[in-house]
């Protein structure tokens, strides 16, 4: 591990990205009322992944109910929600020609279905317009409601996401209205409810958790049957003081420790490094869980 610093560690360097592709996409987005988690949530990825042609959709909005602390995306009160949005999200998938598509949203409090339905739409919308689609979920927690994980279950997304983000000692500290117990209680229920459904969560590090701490995580996600797992390093999205600091950054060799060892226990797919976000080379975690 390295201390924190203003300057990022060479490792985080990257490729200059396409902007003229990357500006035809914001365009495209824009025209249709779209957003990204990729543009709120300050991807460190979005010029590599743009450039590609691939984004991760987010939907109900772009202001969430919660304050987590790690978070780029603005909190407070969410607009209407778009009864238009899954329909404009499944002609943008088709028209940027993708096989596979991460859809993810704000968490929505202030819904009676926690926006369940609307993720359900969205799924129905793009599989429709789309044959032979494939798509990856990555939701809220619902604030445990069974009936509202039911309810995206039921119309059989192709991976279902929900992270943990954090070790469970730090995560009262990150998420302050969330609770570890209960996200790893959501996927546990998706695997009742379908085990053959693929679960999927992620994690970041740099914020203080020890080695000991990530392994007993990744534990509990077996025990839960997780099937894929992502693991990233936290960088604070600005210096307000409501983003808390990196606590150090991760090398890739401790990365790739983290990746043997997930592999170990039995995840069907670790992706683990200093640039992996939760969608990050979503597909290619989905096909070699299918290869296995």
């Amino acid at each position: 591990m390295t201390s924190q610093t203003s300057v990022l560690p060479q490792w985080f360097k990257q490729a200059v990205p396409d902007k003229f592709k990357i500006q035809s996409m914001k365009t495209s987005f824009d025209s249709l009322g779209i957003h990204t988690v990729c543009e709120y949530c300050h991807c460190p990825n979005i010029g590599e992944c743009w450039s590609s042609g691939v984004a991760t959709f987010m939907i109900l909005g772009n202001r969430c109910t919660r304050n987590c602390r790690f978070c780029a995306i603005d909190s407070g009160f969410p607009s209407l929600v778009n009864q238009l949005e899954p329909d404009h999200v499944a002609k943008a998938v088709k028209a940027l020609g993708l096989k596979y598509v991460v859809v993810t949203s704000v968490t929505r409090d202030d819904l009676e279905d926690g926006g369940s339905e609307q993720f359900s739409k969205t799924i129905l919308a793009i599989k429709r317009e789309v044959l032979g689609i494939k798509v990856e979920v990555l939701v809220p927690d619902f604030l445990g409601n069974e009936n509202l994980i039911k309810r995206v279950v039921d119309v059989n997304p192709d991976v279902f996401g929900h992270n943990l983000e954090t070790v469970e000692r730090l995560s009262s500290l990150f998420r302050p209205q969330a609770d570890w117990q209960r996200s790893l209680n959501v996927l546990k229920f998706v695997k009742q409810l379908n085990p053959e459904l693929l679960t999927k969560s992620g994690f970041m590090v740099g914020l203080g958790e020890t080695t000991q701490e990530i392994h007993e995580l990744m534990q509990n996600l077996r025990e839960a049957d997780c099937d894929l797992l992502t693991i990233g390093q936290y960088l604070a999205p600005s210096i307000d003081s409501r983003h808390l600091k990196v606590s150090c950054f991760v090398t890739p060799n401790e990365f790739d420790e983290y990746k043997r060892f997930g592999e170990s226990i039995g995840f069907k797919n670790v992706l683990s490094g200093p640039l992996v976000r939760s969608s990050y080379l979503a597909e290619q975690g989905y096909q070699a869980c299918q290869e296995k």
